[in-house]
């Protein structure tokens, strides 16, 4: 008995202390403190606030450009060495460039696809044709019969400046009318999977990931400045540097792509050789810059404009070269120190166009006009 009482007292105290120290906070208790009103009282906006300017703008250009972008579905079979023929799906973007459905998009979104699909901002769908591609560029044109288009307005993309504000429309991951927005992060050449270069590319940190390839870039205005066409990124999503082709890349290519079905790719029809400094000063050259014409390509636009090509033997180190020939300086008045520049300036022309090229002959400066021939060798 005298045993029973220590024991029991202990109890007490323990029983006494867990409830003062632990039970009456408990979260596991009965919640009778709750309260159970007629109606909750919660604390509203006083009305819908006016947008700003720049989300006013943000929704001008959407809903101005959304009719003309679509969502491109290309279907193609891929051989599998198990399985044999295996069905395979893409997804891209594109956008309406007139009232006949005609449609730009890259060439990559549907490159070998058997069966092409367009979907548009309203979810209906149309079996669309390929038209024209143009793979040395990723550009191609493809057609829908549809009624009541809306065209997108397309831009000029000369003198864009770093910093400008742009909008990119597709369909990433299939999500279908998606905006992004961002600015324009530099102008670069840059190259693509295939290996091929663009050039002037815009670089811009507006969102651009899978789905969105072919879709529009806009201005602050809602006008189309680019082709969104790649990214790069490590994990195959937007990582903040995305490309687009600029829009007068495709605009110079448009019309052969229509009513030609492929590029008519002007060429001066001349093999150069790029002059720095040194070589020259070697060559005792008027001018350190330039592209000296090694050959002129028979039948071509320069030697139908009488440029001509060297006549002296040489080597650039174990290559073979022929001095004497034009140093091509300009070309319309832009400056060719490279051949990437004489590229640049082919791909604003078409086979047809007359240029002024700025040659030195020896030590004499002068412009001879060169109508463009077509290339003989597509890319």
């Amino acid at each position: 008995m005298k045993l029973l009482r220590p024991i029991a007292l202990a109890l007490v105290l323990a029983a006494a202390f867990f409830y003062f120290t632990t039970w009456r906070s408990s979260p596991l208790r009965p919640a009778n403190w709750i309260s159970r009103p007629t109606k909750v009282e919660i604390t509203e906006a006083a009305g819908t606030e006016s947008l700003d300017p720049e989300e006013q703008n943000n929704i001008l250009v959407y809903r101005k450009n959304i009719p003309s972008v679509v969502n491109i579905t290309s279907k193609a079979v891929a051989f599998d060495f198990f399985y044999g023929l295996v069905p395979q799906e893409g997804q891209g973007s594109g956008f309406v460039i007139d009232k006949d459905g005609h449609i730009l998009t890259n060439y990559h979104v549907i490159a070998d696809a058997r069966q092409v699909e367009v979907t548009m901002h309203n979810r209906k769908k149309f079996r669309a044709t390929v038209v024209g591609s143009d793979p040395a560029h990723d550009l191609a044109v493809i057609q829908i019969s549809a009624p009541n288009l809306t065209p997108a307005v397309l831009g000029d993309s000369r003198n864009l400046q770093v910093g400008q504000k742009v909008y990119a429309i597709g369909n990433p991951f299939g999500l279908a009318g998606t905006m992004t927005r961002g600015i324009v992060s530099s102008i670069r050449p840059v190259k693509e999977p295939n290996g091929t270069t663009i050039d002037e590319a815009i670089q811009t940190d507006a969102a651009i990931n899978p789905g969105n390839s072919g879709g529009p870039l806009m201005n602050w205005h809602g006008e189309v400045i680019g082709i969104n066409t790649m990214i790069l990124s490590s994990v195959g999503q937007n990582a903040g540097i995305g490309f687009a082709i600029p829009i007068n890349t495709a605009k110079a290519v448009l019309n052969d792509l229509v009513t030609m079905g492929r590029v008519r790719r002007p060429e001066l029809g001349v093999e150069t050789l790029p002059i720095g400094p040194e070589l020259a000063d070697q060559m005792g050259l008027p001018v350190d810059f330039g592209l000296l014409i090694v050959k002129v390509l028979p039948g071509r636009g320069a030697e139908r404009a009488g440029l001509r090509a060297g006549n002296q033997r040489a080597y650039v180190g174990n290559y073979p070269i022929m001095l004497g020939g034009d140093l091509i300086v300009a070309i319309d008045g832009e400056n060719v120190q490279e051949r990437q520049d004489l590229s640049q300036i082919m791909d604003a022309h078409r086979a047809g166009d007359t240029v002024k090229v700025t040659i030195y002959r020896g030590k004499q400066k002068m412009d001879v006009n060169v109508t463009l021939s077509e290339a003989r060798e597509q890319i």
